[in-house]
């Protein structure tokens, strides 16, 4: 069976591949052609084979069930790539290092003089609600003056093309190891039409990320002892964890096996002993990470390590504190913390933001809450949001009195439409909504993933892309020169 490109329907959205039915954008209607010639009948094959390889190869996510339970899932995977021209990505590339620099400025401004505060630029009242700020950081200065190490920023594009920055995640941002293994997916199922485009490389990322980590070493050394601190096999990104230890050649570690001792140095129990260790991949939540300065009933940290950070005798990534800026109310200053931090513009622009906390804003997102998406300050994965367009009377009615009460937890924006790319649904190609979250490396250099994790909302119609929510993914092409239609 053929595909009929003139079939797809991509009027009423800004599709990634067609810019009309039957026409590809600029340079892609060679891949257009490429994917009809192989057939509905043999996509469908390559898209099983490529589910088969997934299962194979152990790619699998955890679903947090209501009952307390977890379950593992294979990774939702969908084969047909996601592209996007180099000449649009150098300046999404550029975008992403100014406002990787500008956050990391204004955090340690908040650790430190707060003057973006003192000079009217950030309300000290967003701040004092802060659920992220942790005062046990004030006054420390991390390495090499970085908090945010690892940033994962979304990326969605508007009915009309326009790219926006969506959310910056600044604490213990997820999902690389996917975009990883969604290349290596790809690689196998499309082999031909990967070496025909020739997509610019993402498998250097394990050698890119323990280059930042080692650069943050309180000890000069050529190898520095890095581990990655996971919660355990219970955490929904475990798979990641171990993964990107492995890749790394670093030791996966949980909270029992480091112990701070009385020189205020951290070490790794082993077999010969202990290890000093260096620095400490963290992906455990601020509060779970020392229950000495933290919760002190957590059993996932290590006691007295907060201690060790703020001796200087270990490196932590991202460093504690550091998710102060991962709130949606800051995310709504960042055009002013770019201009106040570095004097430029925003490369790309945030989604336009209402603040609820100011009286026009809050009175603007009342009265239109059916065309509008209002999202609470701190919640992740798609949760505790309310989809105007999607929502009912009487949800609309509960979120107008949690707005009321705390205005400054709320922002709205406008509903995007978001951008689609054709997926494999059944038999046949169905456009589907997507997101892409880059990934940026912060320490003696920059470094930004060659493209990204492209999250999909698989239920037709969905604007969720959370892989939590039914959500799965695509590999990100990013084309260095534009091939030519065959």
């Amino acid at each position: 069976m053929s595909i009929d490109w003139n079939a797809y329907p991509c009027e009423d959205f800004y599709d990634e591949l067609l810019a009309a039915p039957g026409q590809g954008r600029p340079a892609l209607a060679g891949l257009l052609k490429d994917l009809e010639s192989l057939g509905s009948d043999e996509l469908v094959a390559r898209q099983e084979a490529a589910n088969v390889s997934i299962k194979e190869m152990g790619i699998t996510f955890t679903v947090y069930s209501e009952e307390g339970g977890a379950i593992d899932r294979t990774w939702p995977f969908d084969i047909i790539p996601r592209i996007i021209p180099q000449s649009e990505w150098d300046r999404v590339d550029a975008g992403l290092r100014q406002r990787v620099r500008a956050l990391n400025l204004f955090i340690d401004d908040l650790y430190h003089d707060q003057k973006i505060i003192k000079d009217g630029v950030f309300p000290a009242e967003v701040l004092a609600k802060s659920v992220n700020f942790r005062p046990q950081c004030v006054g420390v200065d991390p390495p090499l003056g970085i908090w945010a190490h690892i940033c994962g920023s979304d990326l969605v594009r508007d009915g009309d093309g326009t790219l926006y920055v969506l959310e910056d995640n600044l604490r213990v941002p997820s999902g690389v190891s996917y975009m990883l293994e969604n290349r290596l997916v790809t690689k196998r199922v499309f082999p031909e039409l990967f070496e025909h485009y020739a997509p610019l490389p993402v498998d250097d990322y394990p050698s890119q990320l323990f280059d930042t980590l080692a650069a943050l070493s309180p000890r000069p050394a050529d190898y520095p002892a890095v581990v990655v601190l996971t919660p355990g096999i219970y955490n929904s990104a475990y798979f990641e964890h171990a993964y990107l230890a492995q890749q790394m050649g670093c030791e996966l570690v949980e909270g029992r096996d480091l112990f701070v001792d009385d020189d205020d140095c951290v070490y790794m129990r082993t077999v010969d002993g202990a290890a000093r260790v260096d620095v400490v991949y963290r992906r455990v939540d601020d509060l779970f990470l020392d229950p000495e300065a933290f919760l002190p009933e957590s059993t996932l940290g290590v006691p007295g390590l907060l201690r060790a950070w703020k001796a200087g005798n270990v490196a932590l990534a991202n460093a504690p504190g550091a998710g102060v800026a991962d709130d949606k109310v800051v995310y709504a200053f960042v055009p002013e913390i770019i201009r106040y931090y570095l004097d430029e513009d925003a490369i790309i622009p945030n989604v336009p933001t209402y603040r609820c906390m100011e009286p026009e804003a809050l009175a603007y997102t009342l009265e239109n809450m059916e065309t509008l998406v209002v999202k609470p300050a701190n919640e992740s994965g798609g949760y505790g949001m309310l989809v105007g367009p999607a929502s009912t009377k009487a949800e609309r009615e509960i979120f107008a009195e949690l707005i009321k009460k705390d205005p400054r937890n709320y922002i709205s924006q406008p509903a995007l439409k978001l951008s689609t790319v054709p997926t494999v649904i059944g038999r046949k190609l169905e456009p589907r909504h997507v997101d892409l979250r880059p990934f940026i490396l912060s320490a003696d250099r920059q470094q930004v993933t060659m493209g990204g994790l492209t999250r999909v909302a698989m239920r037709k119609g969905s604007l969720v892309v959370n892989s939590s929510q039914g959500g799965g993914s695509k590999d990100t092409w990013i084309l260095p020169e534009q091939p030519e239609a065959n």
